[in-house]
């Protein structure tokens, strides 16, 4: 399994995504390798992992920050020479998605693997070059496509050709939402047979976390929290976030806004709130994560996902568990398995903010909309994702090497890979 970062080193869902899948699936008896391209300090008890830069030093604090603190836009690059990072990570991102690419047939021969999976576009190549090294089957996992990212059809057309490229050569692809492989099919014209739609999960945890200490004085004085949580960037919404406020303070005016994140538009957003003059009702967390964040939703009355092309969505799912009430854009993929969310167009902020509204005054519609929310998000684990991935490897040619699964979940007779 082929990736480009992995909690705690991570800077959104992508992260998250190929941390759930690889515990769940070797939780199912898949021996996993995971390679990344970074040499960083990370080990965990169920896969190996392998660092496309093995030779290099391990990278510090101060340059794990920098790598992983938020996607920058394409065009940009990380100063070898302000960051100290070794030169295999610094430059533009896709020299050093090639840069990755040109060591995954090396480690394609070095580890036992029958199946290949990689991780959206900055692992495709990499995915590729081993493909051509083992001739083992090649699965491309989508998690989000440029025209998502670009929230349009203004793409980076360096970046369309290499998932076109992956798309092609992967002898099956994975989508995280019905909406994107409709994307899929629609924008790069590959067959429907040829995609599958498997949903993200979420980790079940009791959070018994308190809440923020200042939040809390908020709220012991009779305000309400509205809470955005993820990359600050034009895919996200965060515009429409903004002018969701506006209208919500015109009849809430004790309501603050919280966002944590970071991303390539916070300082667009943050000009936006100084503009409209909400400044002194938005409060900037930064990138917040773990028991911070956890923290940050128990203090929030309404989390709100105003995606403007979201594939999935993992955030709400976090929000769900922490009991809070989510309102999530209908341009996004997990809209499509919630029933316990209130789902608004992106576009239109009156609705998002009638919405909003309504939970802040109305405290049974918010008990409601917690409880039912925290019990529907039980369900949706793991374990459904990774179970669906293993009968995916399993449809695989039969002309490539299998290996039985030992005391699998799945059927007996199943034949799972090595990763």
């Amino acid at each position: 399994m082929f990736g480009w970062e992995f909690p705690p080193f991570n800077s959104g869902g992508l992260g998250v995504a190929c941390e759930g899948l690889s515990k769940a699936l070797s939780s199912s008896g898949i021996p996993l390798t995971f390679v990344l391209p970074f040499k960083i300090p990370i080990s965990v008890p169920w896969c190996k992992f392998v660092f496309a830069d093995e030779s290099s030093d391990l990278m510090n604090d101060i340059q794990i920050r920098s790598l992983f603190s938020g996607y920058l836009s394409h065009s940009d690059s990380f100063p070898s020479q302000k960051y100290g990072l070794p030169a295999f990570v610094s430059g533009e991102i896709i020299e050093r998605v090639r840069s990755y690419a040109l060591k995954a047939g090396g480690i394609a021969k070095k580890n036992r693997h029958s199946v290949i999976h990689v991780h959206d576009w900055l692992t495709y190549p990499a995915g590729i070059a081993a493909k051509e090294v083992s001739g083992r089957p090649l699965v491309a996992h989508i998690h989000a496509t440029e025209f998502d990212r670009s929230g349009g059809d203004n793409v980076n057309s360096d970046i369309y050709n290499i998932e076109l490229e992956g798309f092609r050569q992967a002898d099956a692809i994975v989508a995280v939402s019905e909406r994107t492989k409709k994307k899929v099919v629609s924008k790069y014209g590959i067959p429907a047979e040829k995609v599958k739609v498997v949903y993200n999960g979420i980790e079940f945890k009791n959070n018994s976390a308190i809440i923020e200490r200042n939040l809390d004085c908020l709220k012991q004085n009779g305000n309400k929290i509205v809470l955005f949580v993820g990359r600050i960037t034009l895919q996200k919404g965060p515009d429409y976030f903004v002018s969701m406020a506006e209208k919500v303070l015109s009849h809430e005016p004790n309501t603050f806004f919280v966002v944590s994140g970071s991303g390539d538009t916070e300082g667009q957003m943050i000009r936006m709130v100084a503009n409209k003059g909400l400044s002194s009702k938005f409060i900037f967390c930064g990138f917040l994560r773990d028991q911070e964040l956890d923290r940050v939703y128990k203090a929030a009355d309404i989390f709100v996902m105003p995606s403007v092309s979201e594939p999935f969505g993992l955030v709400p799912l976090e929000a769900m568990i922490s009991g809070v009430p989510v309102l999530v854009s209908k341009e996004s993929g997990v809209s499509e398995i919630l029933s316990s969310a209130l789902k608004s167009h992106f576009w239109d902020t009156d609705d998002m903010a009638d919405k909003v509204i309504s939970v802040l005054r109305h405290s049974k519609l918010q008990n409601n909309l917690s409880a039912h929310g925290n019990q529907e998000v039980k369900a949706i684990h793991w374990k459904k994702a990774a179970d669906s991935l293993i009968s995916l490897y399993n449809s695989l040619d039969n002309a490539f090497s299998m290996f039985l699964l030992p005391g699998s979940s799945a059927t007996a007779s199943a034949q799972v890979p090595y990763l």
